[in-house]
């Protein structure tokens, strides 16, 4: 019997040193989520805590998915019909990650960290050295965060396990000349990953400008936030510098 999968990936705002807001966001995104029917809502990398690669902010925003803090969290999501996969900077073992939570009812389903960190700026980070696959309404999935797609093991560890999507959080937060550069070229590299492994591929960014200040020269945010089939056809996208939610309703066949 053919069924299908509703996914949907949330384009939005960089937050930055204010997690409240950002949950209020995902709070409001997932309320939308809800009355498309979607099954599993993609966030943006390290989307709670703020994407700020320096290790004083992100020990400071850093959860420990074990902490009385992190469950106030999780308990305010505990309503939320879809699945929710989002970027967060977590604490453990007095080491920082930069992962990407599973969530399903206010319950930790999961936890992808990162394998592929760029040098030399995301060394705060310890590298992830797994690659779990996760399964929805009988769709298996796994993860990459944003720089690992440029990794065709990162991919394929996925596929081997017999996954049929990959799910991608990312930031790409640039300077306007390297943004430019870029605009278009995520979509090459989704392709390339696409060509390799046979998978779908839900991508989900952040857009807007990132004003100069305490954190930095000025960056600009396209996207894009995307969806790409097993023939690297892109079935939908949300406009660049645009916030908004993509949904898309991928097959999945099961016995009976």
């Amino acid at each position: 019997m053919k069924s299908t999968v509703r996914f949907g990936a949330c384009q939005t705002p960089e937050f930055i040193d204010d997690p409240p807001v950002a949950l209020d966001c995902m709070l409001q995104f997932a309320k939308e989520a809800e009355v498309k029917k979607v099954d599993l809502l993609l966030f943006p990398e390290c989307f709670l805590s703020g994407y700020i690669l320096d290790e004083a902010y992100m020990v400071n925003h850093a959860y420990d998915f074990e902490s009385r803090q992190f469950a106030v969290i999780l308990k305010q999501l505990s309503h939320i019909k879809p699945t929710l996969v989002f970027g967060v900077s977590e604490t453990r073992s007095e080491k920082l990650f930069n992962s990407a939570v599973v969530v399903s009812k206010g319950e930790i389903v999961g936890v992808y960290r990162k394998t592929h960190l760029i040098n030399p700026n995301e060394l705060l980070f310890t590298p992830g050295m797994n690659y779990p696959v996760f399964e929805i309404k009988g769709l298996k999935y796994g993860i990459n965060i944003c720089f690992d797609t440029k990794f065709s093991d990162a991919a394929k560890a996925v596929a081997d396990q017999g996954a049929k999507l990959l799910l991608s959080p990312a930031q790409n937060m640039l300077r306007r000349e390297t943004a430019e550069y870029w605009k278009d070229k995520h979509s090459e590299i989704c392709a390339e990953r696409v060509k390799e492994t046979g998978l779908w591929f839900v991508r989900s960014d952040v857009t807007g400008i990132h004003p100069p200040g305490q954190y930095g020269v000025e960056r600009i945010g396209y996207g894009p936030t995307l969806v790409m089939n097993p023939t690297t056809e892109i079935v939908a996208q949300a406009p660049f510098m645009t916030v908004g939610l993509i949904t898309v309703d991928i097959p999945v066949i099961s016995q009976g």
